[in-house]
C-alpha cells in the first residue's frame, strides 16, 4: 500500500509540476480558476513565470522524496532528511487543504466564486489527501 501511495503522490506532483512549468512558458491551458479571487472577482496575485517555476521545482522536489523513500534509495542520502522532508510535505499540504481562513482550502471565507468552487471540490481534498498520504507513508 505504501508504495503504491508514492506512485500516485509522484504521479500527481509531477505532473503538477509540469504544469506549472507550461504555465511558466505562456500556456494557459487550465490555467483561468486555479488562482484565488477577491470578493470582488479579481485575481488576489498574478503569478510572473519566476514564481511558476518556483512552484514546479518543488512540486518536483516533493515527487523525488517519494521516489527516494519508497523505490530509489540514495545511499549518500541521511535517512532522516528523507523523513523529515516527508513530514514537511504532509505539514505543507495538510495546513493548504486547511486554508488561510480567507480565500483557500476547506476554511475559506470568500466562497463566491468559481475558484473557491473548485478549491473546496478538487484543490482541498487533493491537498490534503497528498498531506495524510505522506504523513502514512512516512510511518509505514
Amino acid at each position: 500500500m505504501i508504495s503504491t501511495l508514492s506512485v500516485i503522490n509522484t504521479t500527481i506532483l509531477s505532473l503538477l509540476g509540469a504544469l506549472h512549468i507550461y504555465w511558466a512558458f505562456g500556456g494557459n491551458w487550465a490555467a483561468k480558476n486555479v488562482l484565488p479571487r477577491t470578493q470582488n472577482g479579481e485575481l488576489l496575485f498574478v503569478p510572473r513565470t519566476i514564481d511558476c517555476i518556483v512552484v514546479a521545482a518543488g512540486l518536483l522536489a516533493f515527487a523525488s522524496f517519494f521516489m527516494i523513500y519508497s523505490f530509489i534509495p540514495v545511499p549518500s542520502l541521511p535517512k532522516w532528511l528523507i523523513t523529515n522532508g516527508l513530514w514537511f510535505i504532509g505539514a505543507i499540504f495538510t495546513i493548504r487543504a486547511i486554508g488561510d481562513f480567507r480565500y483557500v482550502g476547506f476554511m475559506k471565507k470568500i466562497k463566491n466564486n468559481t475558484f473557491a468552487s473548485l478549491d473546496t471540490k478538487y484543490y482541498s481534498p487533493l491537498c490534503l489527501y497528498l498531506g495524510l498520504s505522506s504523513f502514512l507513508i512516512n510511518v509505514g
